[in-house]
């Protein structure tokens, strides 16, 4: 049981730092969209933006993730202890 509470924690923190990469990574292909340019076209702009709510998207997912995984932990004994850590 204790393993599988590691686990579970191990996966909670790798959820949410991948999410914050994402979450940044979307942001700058925002700021390549709102910061005006000549040299952009518009195909340019579309696909910054459509490649920016991809990654703006698939963060929220792994934030709920984590989220979901913090949840287990909590329920469970073992899992107490390392929420105490954080």
């Amino acid at each position: 049981m204790k393993q599988q509470a590691r686990r579970l924690y191990e996966k909670m923190v790798d959820f949410k730092r991948f999410a914050t990469i994402l979450l940044a990574v979307g942001v700058f292909f925002y700021l390549g969209v709102i910061i005006p340019s000549d040299t952009k076209s518009e195909m340019d702009v579309y696909i910054m933006v459509l490649s920016s709510l991809s990654f703006l998207a698939l963060s929220i997912l792994l934030f709920i993730q984590s989220k979901q995984c913090q949840m287990k932990l909590s329920e469970t004994e073992e899992g107490q202890d390392y929420l105490m850590k954080k």
